[in-house]
């Protein structure tokens, strides 16, 4: 368990893709109105590959290392595999049990990048609802 918060710890401290994009092909911001932490993610494409990635935001250890965590994957990549992140990958990546509270939290970074392919693409945006019972439910297990 120390192990995994060491990660989330490291990943706050030093966070992984957290720049600038000088000329994004679409960006989004995400709030957590309950407790203010919040995020931008922006990236560049060739194709439907991700040639850039980056993000910016402040709030909790655990909001932004979900980020800086799911930035690591994303560089290269096809839209794919934004389309195909879910919250069950989310915890598994975070690798410690996250309470009912912080859910928000530790989904904000998955919002904003389900968000941003919707902007991409024209389409509405997805409430926290939809993000969060993606695939388990809003409480799911720990």
């Amino acid at each position: 368990m120390d192990l995994y918060a060491e990660n989330i710890l490291d990943h706050y401290r030093y966070p992984r893709g957290k720049k600038t994009i000088a000329d994004p092909t679409v960006t989004h911001s995400e709030v957590n109105l309950s407790c203010g932490d919040r995020v931008t993610v922006s990236l560049t494409l060739k194709g439907d590959r991700i040639q850039e990635f980056g993000w910016d935001g402040e709030g909790c250890a655990v909001s932004q290392a979900a980020m800086s965590i799911l930035a690591e994957e994303l560089e290269g990549k096809s839209l794919d595999a934004i389309a195909s992140l879910t919250p069950v990958h989310v915890r598994a990546k975070l690798g410690v049990p996250i309470s009912t509270r912080r859910l928000k939290c530790a989904f904000l970074a998955l919002h904003a990048l389900k968000n941003l392919l919707r902007v991409r693409e024209g389409l509405p945006l997805q409430s926290w609802e939809e993000t969060m019972n993606e695939e388990y439910g809003a409480a799911g297990g720990n």
